[in-house]
């Protein structure tokens, strides 16, 4: 499956931008970002970040993780991944495993996680619950680069707004998981369930206005003016000024102190 390469660069939003403590929740159409820094769950050996730019209902998505089981039955090995949704907003512990097989299960991680909200599916294919579990709209493979563009529904964006929204991605290597190469899925019996079973998980919070270490260099430009990177919240309105400076952005997940 044809992936294509990540450049990721931090909005100007998530750069000094300047809340107004009195004002109230933000409009439908008022551009955020949302972050995670995804670990590995039963021992995956996985890690990764996600990203999401939020602007009304459109929503850019990226996700880039490495690590992940390579192949299944001699083909790139699709990891079905999603937005959770409507529940603690938590990646489970190991004390999630309650039937202590080794392995915490889609359905034991649930009550942490919640239901699948947005299905994080490649191109065109079905993005809500529906299509969580078609393999064939997967990303494949050890290592995820995905990014797409789409519109989500209510109740993914009331998650989002209110904290519990989770990015899961699924599937886990049968070799180093025994156990979950041999018993049956608790999703699909027909799979394993090294197939359906978490692997990294990841809560979305907003990305911070400030205070944290975004990892921002600023490079001198000496005799530039006008140059304008930094986000100043006045009156409601978002207004882009800096007196001179680049910001060169490494890919990294903000994420809270």
């Amino acid at each position: 499956m044809k992936k294509s390469a990540l450049l990721l660069v931090a909005p100007a939003l998530g750069l000094g931008m300047v809340a107004l403590s009195t004002a109230p929740a933000m409009a439908a159409d008022h551009a955020e970002s949302y972050s995670a820094m995804l670990d590995e769950l039963n021992s995956s050996g996985a890690t990764g970040e996600a990203w999401i730019e939020l602007e009304g209902t459109s929503a850019t998505v990226t996700i880039n993780a490495s690590g992940l089981a390579a192949e299944f039955d001699g083909a790139p090995y699709p990891h079905v991944q999603h937005i959770h949704i409507a529940a603690q907003g938590l990646c489970p512990s190991d004390d999630a495993d309650t039937n202590g097989d080794g392995i915490i299960s889609t359905t034991e991680g649930g009550p942490f996680y919640g239901d699948i909200g947005t299905t994080l599916s490649v191109g065109d294919a079905d993005k809500t619950p529906a299509g969580g579990l078609d393999l064939a709209a997967a990303p494949s493979g050890d290592t995820i680069a995905y990014e797409e563009t789409f519109d989500l529904d209510q109740a993914t964006l009331d998650s989002l707004a209110d904290g519990t929204a989770v990015v899961v991605v699924h599937g886990l290597d049968p070799a180093g998981q025994p156990e979950a190469g041999t018993s049956p899925s608790d999703l699909v019996p027909e799979l394993p369930l090294a197939a359906t079973s978490p692997a990294l998980c990841g809560v979305l919070e907003v990305a911070p206005a400030g205070g944290v270490d975004t990892d921002v260099t600023t490079v001198a430009a000496a005799g530039t003016e006008g140059s304008a990177l930094g986000a100043v919240a006045l009156g409601g309105t978002l207004a882009l000024m800096t007196a001179a400076g680049v910001y060169v952005v490494r890919r990294r997940v903000v994420r809270d102190n």
